[in-house]
């Protein structure tokens, strides 16, 4: 299981290095607009575990900040991910 817990570590730090790569990027190419990254890319970010990266970033640069799909989409992506963490630590754990 530490093996499991390890892994899941290491994929959680690199989706969201990814991701806040990403939202920066896309915020730098709003500025000089130029081609953008798609919303749907952004969101499947968010809901593959990047979820917390993107968020604190849209907040930090004040990207998408006014985009209620995201101001309220990403938060509940995040709430829904850390439910099920919490069911499945709960089932395995207790």
């Amino acid at each position: 299981m530490n093996t499991f817990l390890f892994i899941l570590a290491i994929y959680l730090i690199l989706i969201n290095l990814i991701s806040v790569i990403v939202t920066i990027y896309d915020k730098h190419c709003a500025v000089k607009r130029r081609w953008r990254v798609k919303e749907s890319t952004l969101l499947i970010l968010s809901v593959s575990g990047g979820s917390v990266g993107m968020y604190i970033t849209m907040l930090l640069i004040r990207h998408k900040t006014r985009h209620l799909k995201f101001m309220l989409g990403i938060p509940i992506i995040l709430i829904l991910q850390l439910v099920i963490a919490f069911t499945i630590w709960r089932y395995l754990y207790v």
